[in-house]
C-alpha cells in the first residue's frame, strides 16, 4: 500500500503543476485576447469590428473559456478526487462550438463543407445526449469507481 500512497502523491503533484501551468497559459491568453480586442477596435474602423475581426475575438474568447473550464475540472479533481464528467462534456461542447465559429468554408467545396457540418452536428447531438443522461443520472467518477448522485 505504500507504493499506492506514493503514486497518489505524485499524481497530486502533477495536477498541481498542471494547474500552475494552466494559470500561466490563461493569463497569456487573456493578454492576447485583450490585445486582439483593442487592436480590432482601434484599427481600421474604430468601435466597429469587421466580421473576420469579430470571429478572431470570439475564437480567442472561447479558447479562454475552455481553459477556465479545464482549470475548474482540474481543481475539482484536486479537491474532491472525482472527475466531474458533465464539466468535461461541456468543455467538449464549447470546443466544438469554437470549431464551428472559426470554420472557414471558403477553402472547401460544397460536399466537404456539408460533410463537415453534418459530422459536427452528430458530435453535438451525441455530446448533448450524453450530458443530459449524465445530469439525469447524477453520475460522477471517483476513486471508488462510478457513483450516482446520492451514494
Amino acid at each position: 500500500m505504500e507504493i499506492i500512497t506514493t503514486i497518489e502523491k505524485i499524481e497530486k503533484g502533477i495536477y498541481a503543476a498542471l494547474m500552475v501551468m494552466l494559470v500561466i497559459v490563461l493569463i497569456t491568453a487573456m493578454i492576447d485576447l485583450a490585445m486582439l480586442l483593442f487592436g480590432a477596435l482601434l484599427t481600421t474602423s474604430p468601435i466597429l469590428m469587421e466580421s473576420y475581426e469579430m470571429i478572431n475575438v470570439l475564437g480567442a474568447f472561447l479558447l479562454v473559456l475552455i481553459g477556465v473550464e479545464l482549470l475548474d475540472t482540474i481543481k475539482a479533481y484536486f479537491r474532491e478526487n472525482t472527475i466531474h464528467v458533465e464539466i468535461v462534456i461541456l468543455l467538449a461542447v464549447i470546443a466544438v462550438a469554437r470549431k464551428v465559429i472559426l470554420m472557414d468554408p471558403s477553402n472547401m467545396n460544397g460536399f466537404e463543407y456539408g460533410f463537415e457540418m453534418m459530422s459536427i452536428g452528430v458530435i453535438i447531438v451525441g455530446l448533448t445526449a450524453g450530458y443530459y443522461l449524465i445530469k439525469k443520472a447524477g453520475i460522477t467518477i471517483g476513486p471508488g469507481g462510478v457513483k450516482k448522485g446520492g451514494e
